[in-house]
């Protein structure tokens, strides 16, 4: 996909409010949006979010539209893509409304039930919507770390693949050896690794998510999303330095061309704020090439989730 300046300007205001939808500066890269490829929203009135504990903590509070918009336009982010935090159609429905609401959202990756009988028919409802751009399962918190190749779990990955819809794997390093199991059995999906698959930054550990990530690099349809890395560093201790390590492997196993930048906000809150994780980022990347730059900030996202801007 080519990116210059062809591409439609970012715009920003509400539809539901009937906003003027105004051009914003033209941040840094001209003619190419920014975009965020992983965030969340949650309304803790509206759904339960099993995963927060029952301790306290700072994410137990609503995260809405109107918290993260001075965030997006002080980074000189331009469209984020809402991914599932909760494991319901309820939520599904919940925030494909939030992106018809909000300019700067582009799109959804929402929870399907994989291996339920129902899938189709919630498929079909979910692609009436030009809002709906993936499908996501908070797999790493499985106790089966092999649910992914469950029987049914792959028919409903071919699913996705026979109607085209992109699939996010959320994994820790162990579960990194399935993904080229199902890819011998689901060639055709389009899939991204989520947050680089979470390595040990916090203990400087490589192995063996190196050589792991690195074989399913191997696949060619499958992206990578530079996100999520710095809750995985030394808390109240990390440094853009210590991501760099990481950084450097995943693009040297998986190129500019498959990779896409993401906040993880607001998850990311726990170690830093939004814009220290997209200037965390720039440093990890170092110096690119105006195409590379293009292509990892906006351009691949794009293309995968087939977002329309």
């Amino acid at each position: 996909m080519a990116l210059d300046a062809a591409v439609r300007p970012p715009v920003r205001g509400d539809r539901r409010r009937g906003e003027p939808q105004t051009v914003v500066n033209p941040r840094r890269m001209p003619g190419t949006p920014v975009v965020d490829s992983h965030q969340h929203f949650w309304d803790i009135k509206k759904l339960s979010y099993d995963w927060m504990g029952t301790g306290p903590s700072p994410l137990r509070r609503n995260f809405l539209p109107g918290d993260l918009r001075p965030l997006i336009e002080e980074a000189g982010v331009d469209h984020t893509v809402i991914v599932q935090a909760h494991q319901s159609l309820d939520e599904a429905r919940w925030i494909i409304s939030l992106a018809e609401k909000h300019d700067f959202i582009a799109g959804t990756v929402c929870w399907v039930d994989l291996a339920g009988a129902g899938l189709g028919k919630a498929l079909d409802r979910l692609q009436k919507s030009k809002y709906f751009n993936g499908v996501r399962h908070i797999w790493h918190d499985e106790a089966d770390d092999a649910w992914i190749m469950r029987p049914g779990v792959i028919r409903g990955l071919r699913e996705l693949a026979r109607r085209g819809i992109p699939y996010d794997f959320l994994t820790y390093p162990q579960h990194l050896k399935y993904v080229p199991r199902v890819y011998d059995r689901v060639p055709d999906l389009s899939g991204v690794i989520d947050h680089i698959s979470k390595p040990a930054i916090a203990k400087a550990q490589m192995e063996p998510w190196a050589t792991d990530l690195a074989r399913v690099a191997e696949i060619p349809n499958v992206l990578c999303k530079v996100s999520g890395m710095i809750t995985e560093a030394r808390r109240g201790l990390w440094k853009p330095a210590d991501l760099k390590p990481y950084v450097k492997h995943v693009v040297s196993v998986f190129g500019y061309d498959r990779l896409m930048l993401g906040s993880d906000w607001p998850v990311c809150t726990l170690a830093g704020s939004y814009k220290q994780v997209f200037d965390a980022a720039v440093l990890a990347l170092g110096k690119l090439s105006g195409t590379a730059r293009a292509r990892v900030f906006g351009g691949n996202a794009i293309k995968f989730y087939r977002l329309a801007i």
